[in-house]
């Protein structure tokens, strides 16, 4: 009995053994290599998706927990430490032949590169994909070398340094931003054709002829390119020194200033309208003024200048009234604008206080105070100016006052400033008006006098002065007195 217990043990264990070796057979699939579903992938923040289609065998070998996965090699083949760029989720895919989409990271840069295909359950790695060109094109938009200086020189026997700008000029955007990211020179040979020259994010030249650099994007199509720098050599006088706008020329005022750039050198003076700008010593100027501007630069052993005839394109305004404007109490002041603007909008202010409704070209100014017009230029440069005025009260030279006044104050403050006496007095009456110091020194004899004694500094000190008059009328009446100044 204890031999047929262990017989039968034996045959159950054997059972056992025996079915889940067949169950283990039966849970081992085989995969395909996968196919492309493209020859070359050139990514962006644009595009990102690809495809690629595989088979598996048996269908029926998958567990309902399985996931595929989709691992990428390095740039040379190699799965040493691939990454996995696309992960199905658990049980989505169970017919064969099955296509899945993945996207590449954002460091892809390579002619080789290669994909796999793995299952988690069963475990099962297909053989790699044919090699194929993967590029993530981070930065595809042109950027400027030279600070956008369409020439260079340098003295014979030197060289002259080409770089990437960074942040560059205006809306340029630096692929130096991206570390990620190499870069190829290459020097042209003909209008269409170019030769490689050298690698990095910047290019000495000892030979004359016309640069460009590329951000490396292999053979992947790219818009990651650089302006043209056509280079010189010196052998002796002067070279020409290229001179750019970083805002253009015409340039708008209204997005800021505008930076002058030109060719490298040892050291540099800026000029505006032939006068030297002092400081003015940088490769770059910076301005907002229209002007011939120009440059001198040291290159060592030779030296180059150039110019620019530097154009503002903010539009032109003038109103038809001067700066200062006296109108009698109750009176008003008809105010014209005149401007080479397009599309543009008026707003008037008086005394710093917007007026509601005026939106015109005119408008009739009835209250004192200082005014103000901007005109915005809302299509084109869209800028704006500001145009500046006054309207005072006019002052009667000539007020009706009973007494002759025997003190007043010339400070300068526009009350009791001058000598205001009856108007039976004044020009056009025939009276003659004489002023003298205390020592009868005379300072003023008129038959016209005009209400405007003392018409210049008398350098009042802190002690008062006295000055006598004598008034003598047509008829020979004559009246006498004392003028106090004070301060």
């Amino acid at each position: 009995m204890y031999y047929t217990k262990i017989a039968y043990n034996f045959l159950i264990g054997l059972c056992v053994f025996i079915l889940a070796s067949q169950e283990n057979l039966n849970a081992q699939i085989v995969i395909g290599a996968p196919n492309l579903g493209f020859s070359q992938a050139c990514a962006s923040d644009s595009f990102n998706t690809y495809s690629t289609t595989f088979v598996f065998s048996p269908e029926s070998g998958l567990n309902a927990s399985n996931q595929f996965s989709i691992e990428l090699s390095d740039a040379d083949g190699d799965f040493s430490n691939a990454i996995v760029i696309f992960t199905s989720n658990p049980g989505a895919v169970t017919t064969s032949p099955a296509t899945l989409n993945f996207s590449l990271p954002e460091t892809t840069a390579g002619e080789q590169y290669k994909i796999r295909i793995k299952s988690s359950s069963p475990a099962a790695t297909s053989s790699s994909s044919v090699s194929f060109a993967a590029y993530y094109k981070i930065q595809d938009s042109p950027f400027t070398i030279n600070n956008l200086v369409s020439t260079g020189a340098y003295c014979s026997g030197g060289s002259y340094l080409l770089t990437i700008d960074n942040p560059g000029n205006g809306s340029n955007d630096s692929p130096l931003n991206y570390p990620s990211l190499t870069f190829n020179w290459y020097k042209e040979t003909g209008p269409t054709t170019s030769v490689f020259v050298a690698e990095g994010p910047s290019l000495t030249v000892s030979d004359e002829g016309t640069y460009f650099v590329e951000t490396n994007y292999g053979t992947c199509t790219s818009n990651s390119f650089s302006n043209r720098v056509t280079i010189s050599e010196v052998s002796s006088g002067e070279a020409n020194a290229g001179i750019s706008s970083s805002l253009g020329n015409p340039f708008c005022p209204a997005q800021g200033a505008t930076t002058l750039s030109t060719l490298g050198g040892n050291s540099y003076q800026w000029f505006k309208d032939g006068v030297i700008i002092p400081g003015a010593t940088d490769q770059m100027y910076q301005t907002t003024e229209s002007g011939e501007y120009a440059v001198q630069v040291d290159l060592g052993s030779c030296s180059a200048s150039g110019s620019i005839d530097l154009v503002s394109e903010l539009f032109d305004a003038t109103i038809n009234v001067p700066e200062i404007n006296t109108i009698e109490d109750g009176d008003t002041l008809f105010v014209e604008l005149t401007t080479t603007a397009t599309a543009p909008e008026f707003e008037w202010y008086l005394n710093d206080v917007q007026i509601t409704g005026a939106t015109e070209t005119t408008y009739t100014a009835s209250d004192f105070g200082t005014y103000k017009v901007v005109i915005t230029e809302t299509s084109g440069c869209m800028g704006s100016r500001e145009l500046l005025f006054e309207v005072e009260e006019a002052v009667d030279p000539f007020p009706d006052v009973a007494q002759i006044p025997n003190v007043i104050s010339p400070n300068g403050d526009n009350i009791n400033d001058t000598w205001v006496i009856p108007t039976k007095y004044v020009s056009g009456t025939n009276t003659e008006v004489i002023i003298m110091t205390n020592r009868g020194k005379v300072v003023l004899q008129t038959d016209n006098y005009l209400n405007n004694w003392p018409e210049q500094d008398l350098n009042l000190s802190s002690i008062n002065q006295i000055f006598y008059y004598v008034i003598t009328t047509a008829n020979n009446e004559t009246r006498k007195g004392s003028i106090t100044l004070v301060k």
